[in-house]
């Protein structure tokens, strides 16, 4: 898989694996200097797809993790009033309390419009935000600029960010938020697609394993009354627990055997239920 950028285009990272679609989208996005959104569930390769892009083009990345509760202004800047009040009450820093910018720290958007060269910014997980978070973001990718008010100043973005914006599609986004993004979904692999993921990170894996832990896996998935499937990060870890065991052969899972439930399935009753699934019967 070619893992360099060519003419600043993304063509993939040495553990991204990536499709025609997806890199078109991408690299579009870039040209068009709009943010682009992920949607897809848990475990498609979203958030990293932020880090295969920084790794790729050679620019540093900034994460900022969506909160329920947090407000714009959070994750543009930080004014630290307690130590401003305390180092005027105790009169021991070396810092000028009247210098109010002195106690001004920059949150993930500021660090990415501020930063001396371009970089990726990963918004992850905005869904989690109310709509007010994404109102007040508008302005901010509209103009490109924010206000620190304590300051009356206003910061532009040195360099326009490459913006990647995830949602597990929990909360629907609003419509003139949707209008300022290029959108993508990331459908979850289907097993050829997943095989090539899993050769990323096995490179010499055995053909029996691979081929009998994929088959085992999409069977798990399918099974009924699941709430949380798991995920190609549960197949990775399952795949190393599996190797780790020197007792284990993959002529196991062909039987129906399927060991080390709880990497696969994290809930309780998702646990349960794989596990009558798969003591009742074989799954293929």
């Amino acid at each position: 898989m070619a893992v360099e950028s060519t003419n600043g285009n993304f063509t993939g990272s040495t553990r991204y694996v990536l499709d025609e679609e997806l890199a078109g989208i991408v690299n579009i996005s870039m040209v068009l200097e709009m943010p682009l959104l992920l949607k897809g569930e848990p475990g498609t390769g979203k958030t990293m797809l932020a880090h295969a892009i920084a790794e790729s083009l050679g620019m540093p990345l900034i994460i900022l993790n969506v909160k329920s509760s947090m407000k714009l202004v959070e994750a543009l800047y930080q004014y630290d009033t307690l130590t401003r009040l305390n180092d005027s009450r105790f009169g021991d820093s070396a810092r000028d309390v009247s210098n109010i910018e002195d106690y001004i720290k920059m949150g993930k958007i500021g660090q990415a419009f501020t930063a001396a060269e371009r970089t990726v910014l990963l918004i992850d997980e905005i869904d989690k935000a109310d709509t007010d978070f994404q109102d007040d973001m508008l302005d901010v990718l509209d103009q490109m600029e924010f206000d620190i008010i304590e300051i009356d100043r206003t910061v532009p973005a040195k360099h326009r960010p490459v913006f990647i914006i995830t949602s597990n599609a929990k909360k629907d986004l609003s419509d003139p938020f949707l209008g300022r993004c290029n959108f993508h979904h990331i459908a979850f692999p289907d097993p050829k697609m997943m095989r090539k993921i899993v050769k990323v990170h096995f490179s010499d894996i055995d053909k029996e394993l691979l081929d009998n832990t994929i088959s085992t896996f999409y069977g798990l998935r399918e099974l009924d009354a699941v709430e949380k499937r798991p995920a190609t990060r549960e197949l990775l870890n399952w795949l190393r627990a599996l190797q780790a065991d020197p007792d284990f052969k993959p002529s196991r899972l062909a039987k129906g055997e399927v060991p080390y439930l709880g990497v696969l399935f994290k809930k309780s009753q998702d646990y349960e239920r794989a596990s009558q699934q798969t003591s009742r019967r074989r799954l293929f």
